[in-house]
């Protein structure tokens, strides 16, 4: 069995992945290695950033892990994601965390409640129809003979006229998979973790390992 190790700490992240990919892989996480230091997320792509992240966390793994955990084989990596909407162009894309946080000229991430608020007041006057977006997840996987390789995964869709359901994170309550009438929030996690962005990339990543298992 691979490990691998993922470079975020960020707790739902995690507990997606770990539910993608349970059963053929043992997951850890930065939450694992508290020492590991956090990467700049300022790469203008997805992809950038992903690899930012996937790179310096074996980087570190490298130099920091003791010599007993690496006698199983293991993979880093990293995911950049985020929320695309064609009506603002694209946005807020690589700055979906802290799309509110722009306003004030913030580099922090803002709270998942402020960002929806900003992204349905920009999208007010809008119809359904002209509210279409898409979920983009792009997959830094860093190999033991540091090869950096790179999965992405879209999933289609539009953005609700209110948010719905209590599940989720992020842009979740108001993001309608296309061929759904329901958000990710309200759809579960079961149905998203087969339809979503990060399913599709996560899908390409296993059938990688698989081939070289």
């Amino acid at each position: 069995m691979m490990d691998i190790l993922l470079a975020t700490r960020n707790s739902h992240k995690v507990a997606e992945i770990k539910g993608i990919m349970a059963g053929d892989f043992r997951i850890f996480s930065q939450l694992d290695f508290p020492g590991a230091p956090a990467v700049a997320e300022d790469a203008e792509t997805f992809a950038g950033n992903a690899a930012k992240k996937a790179d310096g966390f074996a980087l570190w793994l490298g130099s920091n892990l003791p010599s007993a955990q690496t006698q199983r084989p293991y993979f880093v990596l990293a995911d950049d994601s985020g929320l695309e909407v064609d009506a603002l162009e694209g946005a807020p894309g690589v700055h979906s965390a802290r799309f509110a946080a722009d306003d004030m000229q913030g580099t922090a991430n803002s709270s998942d409640a402020a960002n929806n608020a900003k992204l349905l007041r920009l999208l007010a006057a809008l119809p359904p129809e002209k509210r279409a977006a898409r979920f983009r997840c792009v997959l830094a996987l860093v190999a033991p003979d540091k090869a950096t390789l790179l999965f992405e995964g879209v999933c289609e869709g539009r953005i609700a006229l209110a948010p719905g359901g209590a599940d989720g994170f992020g842009y979740d309550p108001l993001f309608i998979p296309e061929g759904c009438s329901q958000s990710f929030a309200e759809l579960g996690e079961e149905v998203k973790n087969k339809i979503s962005h990060r399913a599709r990339a996560l899908a390409q990543v296993r059938r990688f390992l698989g081939g070289i298992a």
